[in-house]
């Protein structure tokens, strides 16, 4: 895997990566930048996110469940000394669906946890502790 990060100005910074997607990055005007992008911290929440609701949702399908719709919302608090560092971060998965078993979507989101979520994984190994639950919404 591959990234470019490029200083734009600031604190402002355009990022590509192997995909040829672009991000930006930029801190907010107390911190020198002027808020024209995602902090830093924002897209580890976002990758850490993406990577856990990609395998719950390809999970369930594999289980041949329904899902219509999964949103993921995550939180998280950081330590007050410098690197303010992650120390716990909760991961909500609403689940959406036709006839969805609650014990797959449990299931899935077990799996992605404990066995294929990389971001999840580094995290864990770093010290951060990361906490999952889910909801099953009828569509």
């Amino acid at each position: 895997m591959y990234a470019k990060i490029q200083w734009k100005d600031a604190v402002h910074f355009e990022a590509t990566a192997d995909s040829g997607h672009t991000i930006l990055i930029d801190g907010p005007p107390d911190g020198g930048g002027r808020n024209r992008g995602s902090r830093p911290m924002e897209l580890v929440l976002i990758g850490l996110g993406g990577c856990a609701s990609y395998d719950v949702v390809a999970i369930l399908d594999k289980q041949r469940q329904k899902v219509t719709d999964c949103v993921t919302h995550v939180t998280a608090s950081r330590v007050e000394e410098i690197p303010q560092v992650f120390d716990q971060i909760h991961l909500k998965f609403v689940v959406t669906g036709h006839d969805l078993d609650p014990k797959k979507v449990e299931r899935a989101v077990s799996l992605s946890a404990d066995k294929y979520c990389s971001a999840s994984r580094m995290l864990e190994r770093g010290g951060v502790q990361i906490t999952h639950e889910y909801e099953v919404v009828a569509a």
